[in-house]
């Protein structure tokens, strides 16, 4: 009896395992399921924040309008706390997962350089709307794209245009992170400013989650810099604000997209005041799409957008409209994506015509945005 009650147990076993096997199957056919990969715990969850009011924006109007090719689209979420060994854990769970077929992110360099070979391997198509680091094409092999400029145009753009002609400025003092971000824009910023007759008056580095910066900047400071360059994520951002107007300096502070983010002001205060930022997207220097999704991302998050958000509505946006051409599969989607490399072919967002080149990079505009009395505006 002992072993006919075995056999009756592995039978049924086997039974719900195919039922259920053959559910999830049916259910997998049914839905479209991408990966969101993003930083939505840690002291930068704020960023991941901005990424889901994105993509669940453009999810709704996707779902609303009827899926893709009648099939309802599904996000997978993947929290890699914008750090290598989070986003390789990530990475690899959304590559092991079959029936994940594109993942939007990751957001931070550090993270996307670490999860890429992973995608690689696994023949993962990747569109980050965030990360900058003007490497990581390379280290895609044609599986990666992006919705934002990198940080070779960025670095440049803030030593020609902004720093001299906006800021009126000559001397610039350089405090940046000592992560893959951080380093390729402030390199970018070095050349462009030997090329502008820029004078870098000191460099000096710091590590995530440091809280006293006074050594650093007591050092750049001493040589009379006339701008800082805030080169790294808002969380410090602010703190470095903050410390060097008790040190006296009263100039100029700027900054690229990592500092673009709302908590910089709450946590910096009128210390952030008349800081200068690059961004990929502006909601007023927008056209009549951007204008519009502005007004109904107000309507739904309750803020003002962000460039974050913005491009990572668009991202789900070009990936809807490759996978309803080419249907949800890895490699016809790759290949979907790597079609869109021209004005004639690109995608037509709320961030504008979106095409890309050999190694997945698109050219984008900068914007320039400040605080001034306690609020993100348009630079004067």
């Amino acid at each position: 009896m002992r072993n006919k009650r075995n056999f009756l147990f592995i039978g049924l076993a086997l039974c719900f395992a195919v039922i259920f096997g053959m559910t999830s199957t049916v259910m997998a056919a049914d839905t479209i399921r991408i990966g969101v990969a993003s930083p939505f715990t840690g002291d930068l969850a704020s960023y991941g924040d901005n990424i889901k009011a994105g993509v669940n924006l453009k999810l709704k109007e996707i779902n609303d309008a009827g899926g893709i090719n009648g099939k309802k689209v599904e996000l997978v979420w993947g929290d890699d706390l914008c750090a290598p060994k989070e986003a390789g854990t990530v990475g690899a769970k959304f590559a092991a997962d079959k029936s994940i077929v594109a993942v939007v992110g990751h957001l931070c360099s550090s993270a996307t350089l670490a999860a890429m070979p992973i995608y690689v391997r696994a023949g993962m198509p990747t569109i980050s709307p965030t990360s900058t680091n003007p490497t990581i094409g390379d280290v895609g092999k044609g599986w990666f794209f992006r919705n934002c400029y990198t940080d070779d145009y960025q670095g440049k753009y803030l030593a020609k245009e902004v720093v001299p002609k906006l800021l009126g400025k000559k001397k610039v003092a350089i405090f940046y992170e000592n992560n893959d971000y951080a380093i390729g824009l402030k390199d970018s910023f070095v050349a462009g400013a030997k090329e502008a007759g820029i004078e870098v008056t000191g460099v000096e580095a710091y590590v995530a989650k440091t809280t006293d910066f006074t050594p650093q900047l007591t050092k750049l400071l001493t040589a009379k810099p006339e701008a800082i360059f805030l080169c790294g994520y808002h969380p410090e951002g602010a703190l470095i604000a903050g410390q060097a107007r008790k040190l006296g300096f009263n100039g100029p502070l700027f900054g690229a997209d990592g500092i673009d983010n709302v908590d910089y002001i709450k946590i910096g205060g009128k210390a952030t005041d008349n800081t200068y930022l690059t961004v990929p997207f502006l909601a007023q220097s927008a056209g009549p799409a951007g204008q519009a999704f502005a007004k109904s991302f107000k309507e739904s998050a309750g803020r003002d957008v962000d460039w974050m958000s913005a491009n990572a509505y668009d991202c789900l946006g070009i990936l809807a409209q490759v996978i309803a051409k080419t249907g949800p599969d890895r490699k016809k989607i790759r290949d979907g994506l790597a079609a869109l490399n021209s004005e004639a072919t690109g995608y037509k967002g709320v961030t504008g015509l979106t095409y890309f080149d050999e190694k997945g990079n698109c050219a984008k505009p900068a914007f320039v945005k400040m605080v001034k009395d306690g609020k993100f505006v348009p630079a004067e």
